[in-house]
């Protein structure tokens, strides 16, 4: 299987991606207001997909990213070597008062008819000041590397980020590696950094050196700043409506093969129906639905985008790798964290109808 793309047969790595590492304090279902104690997740878009890779699907990854020298850049430096993740670091010495730090997100679970709520601390954040030139990217390629990824949260951080993510790209392309995009639109961190006409102007410069878009309908609204689909989706579970847009995505860019998104109509924060859909090289694939008991939700889209690579990566036929891609994303909200906690026999159960049955 090709899928319009040419994805090396092997390398010293099978995946890379670039991004931003944070730490997420998690109080459970506890509002922050009134939280007395929080786990501590490692995370990161980018991140997630190279950890999950590496340690439910056994493949060979890297990430490309700031590290400060303190405390907190230890706990997760400790946390990317145990999911398997060979790191690629550009060091930061912290000043023991106001950084350059780490960034925190803060994200509680909600409950039934309370919705999760997110928000960040990335003042100083040693990530955003990553610039052109940072990384030897003929030595981190040097070995070969079959695919390349990063995302659109880390673009948002500041005036040089993107900058970081094109050379990224561009040496990736020249190494033969397939390049990957999620565009992960927040308007949170855009509004701070030029707002959506900002978003559109540098994603635009990122996604032409993309093969395979991960992305949903509004993500390809604002982040491309395509128009809505003229088509009205009949539920959130209705690919109709993600599939008008793709002619849009392709006459902006053409070179795209791949785009794909997970669907989830939210019923409550911990019942969710789940789906997933793929447009491959001009033909469209549709995951099942599964009706979804939540633990937490943070990770589900990275668990998705993870699985359907790990896919691509091995040949699988186009439904399988979507299908793969549904039931990773599925597991992982069943599990603490961002990051898997699946082995990938129980990811192949269930993208193949597996139940929840024990297991003796």
């Amino acid at each position: 299987m090709n899928y319009g793309l040419n994805i090396l047969p092997e390398g010293a790595l099978d995946f890379v991606s670039v991004g931003a590492l944070v730490h997420r304090l998690d109080p459970g279902i506890i509002p922050f207001r009134k939280a007395t104690e929080c786990q501590i997740h490692v995370s990161g878009g980018e991140f997630n997909c190279a950890a999950n890779l590496a340690d439910c699907f056994g493949m060979k990854t890297g990430i490309v990213t700031a590290m400060v020298d303190y405390p907190i850049g230890e706990l997760i430096a400790e946390r990317v070597k145990a999911m398997g993740v060979k790191p690629f670091y550009k060091r930061f010495k912290h000043n023991g008062v106001n950084g350059p730090n780490m960034a925190t997100v803060y994200s509680d679970r909600g409950w039934g008819a309370r919705g999760p709520v997110v928000f960040y601390n990335r003042a100083n954040e040693a990530a955003g000041q990553l610039k052109a030139g940072d990384f030897d990217w003929k030595a981190i390629f040097s070995g070969g590397v079959r695919w390349f990824h990063s995302g659109g949260i880390f673009a948002a951080l500041s005036p040089t980020t993107s900058d970081v993510i094109i050379e990224g790209m561009q040496a990736a392309k020249a190494a033969g590696a397939v390049v990957s995009f999620d565009l992960n639109y927040r308007a949170k961190l855009w509004n701070i950094s030029g707002g959506e006409a900002r978003a559109v102007e540098m994603l635009d410069r990122i996604v032409k050196n993309v093969d395979v878009l991960v992305g949903n309908e509004e993500d390809l609204q604002k982040g491309l700043g395509i128009p809505g689909p003229e088509v009205a989706a009949k539920s959130k579970l209705d690919p109709s409506a993600f599939f008008a847009m793709i002619d849009m995505v392709t006459k902006k860019h053409p070179q795209v093969k791949i785009v794909a998104t997970t669907l989830r109509d939210v019923h409550s924060t911990t019942r969710h129906s789940w789906s997933a859909v793929a447009w491959i090289d001009g033909r469209t694939y549709i995951a099942p639905t599964a009706e979804l008991d939540i633990h937490d939700r943070v990770g589900g889209g990275d668990g998705f985008a993870s699985g359907f690579f790990y896919g691509l990566l091995t040949g699988e036929t186009p439904q399988d790798a979507v299908n793969l891609g549904w039931a990773h994303g599925a597991l992982l909200t069943t599990f603490p964290g961002d990051t898997t906690m699946a082995t990938v026999e129980q990811v192949r159960s269930f993208a193949k109808g597996g139940s929840a049955r024990i297991q003796r």
